[in-house]
């Protein structure tokens, strides 16, 4: 009976280690399950992040075009040399009097746009050319704008796609969970995310995961403006750089020098 009793303990004893084994095996493959997910968020995270920086890149490019483009709508404004016969240029461009494209208008642009040779019998014709030429140069610039900013609005909506997919192949709230619940003294959280993180930013952590879309309004690149073709509009431009040298014939021959 002793016998007995002491085998059926030792059984017993086997038991409960065996499930504590079983136990600690399940709760360590759980770990590393957890671990790899976080692992792979992270790489995901990171190539989004990247994406991201080609955007950015993308919309600053996109800002110094735009800048360039303007210098060439100060150009064809300068010949105006009035106020009032901008206000008719502005007229048949379609300009929003409080947009950035207006704001470029009084630009300084000489020595930073290439010059235009324009020929003619008389002054009167060689100033209508000059108008004509400034203003296709400025067409042709604002297509090639336009097209970047194309670039950047398709690359802008591809990163939010990205970024909606990836939200919805991670539950942030396990994550969160997992990354709290390891030890804060530890080397875990450094191994994995690069760093240990502070009492305040543990309690931000759901919101540090968060990956905000991108807004194209927030990169705050100009809308491209929609002109007209040179051709659609060739009769009201030189109709107006008659005007202009009708009403200001000194100053204009100052231009043409």
């Amino acid at each position: 009976m002793v016998l007995c009793a002491a085998a059926g303990k030792a059984a017993g004893g086997d038991e409960v280690r065996t499930a504590l084994m079983d136990e600690d095996l399940v709760c360590s493959l759980t770990r590393q399950v957890k671990q790899e997910v976080v692992e792979n968020y992270l790489l995901e995270r990171r190539l989004i992040e990247l994406q991201t920086e080609h955007l950015n890149s993308l919309a600053g490019a996109a800002i110094k075009q735009a800048h360039a483009v303007g210098l060439r709508l100060a150009r064809v404004s300068s010949l105006m040399v009035e106020p009032e016969m901008r206000r008719r240029l502005d007229e048949i461009l379609g300009l929003d009097p409080s947009g950035f494209w207006c704001s470029c208008l009084e630009a300084r642009f000489r020595g930073q746009v290439r010059f235009i040779s324009a020929r003619a019998l008389t002054k009167n014709a060689k100033f209508r050319k000059l108008v004509l030429e400034s203003y296709s140069r400025l067409y042709s610039w604002m297509s090639q704008y336009e097209k970047a900013y194309t670039q950047m609005v398709e690359e802008c909506a591809a990163v939010n796609r990205n970024i909606d997919g990836f939200q919805k192949n991670f539950d942030l709230m396990c994550i969160v969970n997992f990354l709290r619940g390891l030890d804060t003294v530890g080397i875990e959280r450094k191994k994995i995310l690069g760093e240990n993180f502070t009492a305040q930013e543990m309690a931000a952590l759901d919101q540090n995961l968060y990956i905000r879309p991108v807004s194209v309004e927030k990169l705050n690149v100009p809308l491209p403006l929609h002109l007209p073709a040179p051709e659609a509009i060739r009769g009201k431009l030189s109709t107006l750089a008659d005007q202009v040298f009708a009403s200001y014939p000194e100053k204009i021959r100052k231009i043409l020098v």
